[in-house]
């Protein structure tokens, strides 16, 4: 599993992309199983990692930080939505 590390995070956040763009412009509630898949597949990366934090302690430091920005925009765009 470690070879495909990289490409099942890449291909996780491509997915959460285009669920999110299939539901805010072009309103196709699909997207959030697209949006769903991409989320558990990152998540499925970030949980291997923490895992083994002795390896990718570089990886693990900017996944927190880039879980807590996006903690920070759905906030922002649950209050903002009204």
């Amino acid at each position: 599993m470690k070879k495909y590390l990289r490409e099942i995070q890449i291909s996780g956040i491509i997915l959460m992309l285009i669920g999110c763009i299939m539901v805010r412009f072009f309103a196709i509630q699909s997207g959030v199983i697209a949006c769903g898949i991409g989320i558990a597949l990152w998540l499925l990366v970030v949980i291997f990692k923490a895992f083994h934090w002795q390896e990718y302690e570089r990886d693990n430091k900017q996944n927190i930080v880039m879980i807590l920005l996006i903690i920070a925009l759905l906030l922002i765009i649950m209050f903002s939505w009204r």
